[in-house]
């Protein structure tokens, strides 16, 4: 089991924010972090950090200060991240670029700096927040699935890399989570009055329907994806993958057994067709 010092990232709302509450509550000694720390104000019990997982000055900063407290990050967390949405063809490449530095770079380059003080200390957990987005893919989200797909290869490769050093890896699948991220994730959908403009309009109405239609009910909250990572971190051995809510393992299981061209079929009924 890693130290009871847990690193996180996106602690100013969802998944993070809870897990920090969570942890803190547990006795864990939690350094909880977001771009702006103000943000944090409110999480009593936590250290609170600023840390933005695209710069390389901060994420420094961060790990230091808790390696001088602590010896070493016992747990990170890799959470931050968020959803850029629209058909591909329509997405600007710096918005692209700032998708992949958040989702994918950031938690990498973030990974790397802790690594040499979890070797030292023998132990250690790396939790990457992926999601079944990582395992499936829906139109319109081809950026951010794409970033998540990266997640699970990352992941995959660093349990193999590290496991001699005493470091696991979790890698996390959460499906449809009531959080802020839906309503973000479907307000940036830009339609705009070009070939995909009802596609992205069917996107961003579709979006919002998941997370409060009749599907949200095979979804959950925040708390129950930090409850799972909680669980998965006392347990006496590591699970490598973590589905949690009823949506990720029901679509990751019909995603496994459907062909390409009956997935296609099936999931692009819910869209407007371009073309």
């Amino acid at each position: 089991m890693a130290a009871r010092n847990a690193l996180i990232t996106g602690c100013s709302t969802g998944i993070g924010r809870a897990l920090a509450r969570r942890l803190a509550t547990a006795g864990w000694t939690v350094y909880a972090t977001a771009r702006r720390q103000e943000t944090l104000a409110d999480l009593a019990g936590c250290r609170t950090l600023a840390l933005d997982v695209t710069d390389e000055a901060s994420m420094r900063a961060a790990v230091a200060e808790v390696e001088a407290a602590e010896g070493s990050v016992g747990v990170l967390v890799n959470n931050a991240g968020y959803s850029l949405s629209g058909a591909l063809e329509t997405l600007p490449m710096d918005e692209v670029r700032r998708q992949f530095e958040t989702n994918v770079f950031g938690l990498l380059r973030l990974t790397q700096l802790v690594l040499p003080g979890m070797r030292r200390a023998g132990r250690g957990t790396v939790v990457n927040l992926s999601s079944m987005g990582g395992r499936l893919v829906f139109p319109g989200g081809g950026a951010y699935h794409a970033t998540k797909f990266a997640v699970e290869a990352l992941s995959d490769a660093l349990r193999m890399e590290v496991h001699g050093f005493g470091i696991d890896v979790i890698c996390v699948e959460p499906g449809l989570v009531r959080t802020e991220f839906g309503v973000t994730a479907a307000s940036g959908v830009g339609a705009g009055d070009g070939p995909y403009a009802a596609f992205n309009r069917s996107v961003a109405a579709s979006t919002r329907g998941v997370y409060e239609g009749p599907l949200a009910r095979l979804g959950g909250d925040a708390d129950d994806v930090a409850a799972a990572i909680e669980q998965a971190l006392v347990g006496r051995r590591a699970p490598t993958r973590l589905p949690v809510t009823a949506s990720a393992r029901l679509f990751m299981g019909l995603r496994r057994v459907l062909p390409d061209r009956l997935w296609d079929r099936a999931v692009m009924g819910s869209f407007e067709r371009p073309g």
